[in-house]
């Protein structure tokens, strides 16, 4: 059977990361999110995939192309408004057979997972569920023996904790249920577990399968964080020729890049091409460093993920942050990092375990810049030498 990936969405959640790529191209550990969810395909057996694309959907089809450097088969269908999942899955139904697995870009997952359902299904409408001891944000499924009740959206139940994971093995009969969902809600956005529900309520056979294997989703841009260290563990280092300070570890080093004397880099962390780094650089464990980035002398960072092209200047601690791609950032660069904290995205109140700053792509940032616990900096600013950043700053603001 065919396998779809939603890929189309912006993900608002992840600002300000998301306002210059989908949110499925993400690094983690320097590999987009959504290749993690290829490669498991690729080793579960499924290797002739549809992607449904929409936002950004250049970076995603240059990146992939037609899946060959991958070893699968991609073709891609558009979904040219972001109308909700529903509508994405709509895209697909001149393109898939008459039984076909979903899964959405912007989890990681591994073979097992994919596994977990494929070989359980027996027919009609199958969903993947996983445990959660805290379910909020997730849609739950209540089922008995197997046989779905009842999927329960933005409601948090007692005795359930088992969550939609959002992988489904789908077939025909579901676009009939699509065209009802479209046709009859009004409110813009229309999801898939609309239509499976209507098709519960007609007494159709919907079943759940939990799995134990890796499930992660990552719902705002300080996820990347747990799930870029999730993915380190499992790195295994090659330290290249150019290295000259000190590597404890597991640390894999990319291809171009100079370690420079009296450097020193805990694993696991990743470093990617024609890096420079140092001398007298410090990186801890669970920190990505992308392609074409240079680290000036005397900076430490940890726990970070650092995109492509960025220059960071000397002296600087980095703890806890997301920095997007090309930024240029000046010596004496400070991020405070805080625990427990309720961070404002969209006019909502997200929680955080622990977090520095978060750093859209393109901004100019002066020397001895600080930055508050949970501060998120938008796209293309400039921000002046001195300044303390204690709020969020939007795209292309002028920081004096």
């Amino acid at each position: 059977m065919k396998a779809v990936i939603l890929a189309a969405g912006e993900g608002t959640r992840c600002r300000p990361l998301t306002f210059t790529r989908s949110k499925v191209m993400l690094p983690i550990a320097n590999k987009p999110m959504i290749e993690y969810v290829v490669r498991a395909l690729h080793e579960s057996g499924n290797s002739d995939i549809v992607m449904v694309v929409g936002f950004e959907k250049e970076r995603i089809m240059n990146y992939f192309g037609n899946g060959g450097d991958f070893g699968v088969h991609i073709e891609y269908v558009e979904q040219k408004q972001q109308l909700g999942t529903a509508h994405s899955i709509n895209q697909v139904k001149n393109v898939v057979g008459d039984e076909f697995l979903v899964l959405n870009g912007d989890n990681l997952v591994s073979a097992e997972t994919i596994t977990d359902i494929t070989e359980k299904h027996a027919g009609g409408i199958s969903i993947l569920t996983a445990a959660r001891a805290d379910t909020t944000g997730y849609a739950l499924v209540n089922e008995t023996d197997g046989r779905v009740e009842e999927i329960v959206e933005g409601l948090r139940l007692s005795d359930v904790h088992s969550v939609n994971t959002g992988i489904y093995v789908l077939n025909s009969d579901i676009f009939g249920a699509i065209s009802d969902t479209l046709y009859c809600d009004d409110r813009g956005e229309f999801g898939i577990t609309d239509s499976i529900q209507r098709m519960i309520d007609r007494n159709y056979a919907v079943h759940a399968y939990g799995t134990d294997h890796t499930w992660v989703d990552v719902m705002q841009s300080w996820d990347l964080l747990n799930v870029n260290a999730r993915i380190l563990e499992d790195t295994t280092g090659s330290v290249q020729e150019t290295v000259g300070g000190t590597i404890k570890g597991e640390v894999a080093v990319g291809s171009g890049s100079i370690v420079r004397e009296g450097s020193y880099i805990a694993g696991p962390a990743v470093i990617g091409r024609d890096c420079e780094i140092g001398p007298n650089v410090v990186i801890a464990q669970s920190t990505s460093i992308g392609d074409n980035v240079t680290i000036e002398p005397f900076t430490y960072i940890k726990n970070s993920v650092i995109f492509d092209n960025v220059y960071i200047g000397s002296h600087s601690t980095i703890k806890n942050s997301v920095i997007g791609e090309n930024n240029v950032i000046e010596s004496h660069f400070v991020t405070e990092s805080g625990k427990d904290l309720l961070i404002e995205l969209n006019g909502a109140l997200y929680h955080a375990d622990e977090i520095g700053a978060v750093l859209g792509d393109g901004n100019t940032i002066g020397s001895n810049v600080s930055t508050a616990a949970g501060v998120l900096i938008g796209t293309e600013c400039k921000i002046k030498t001195g300044a303390v950043i204690r709020k969020q700053i939007p795209n292309r603001a002028l920081v004096v």
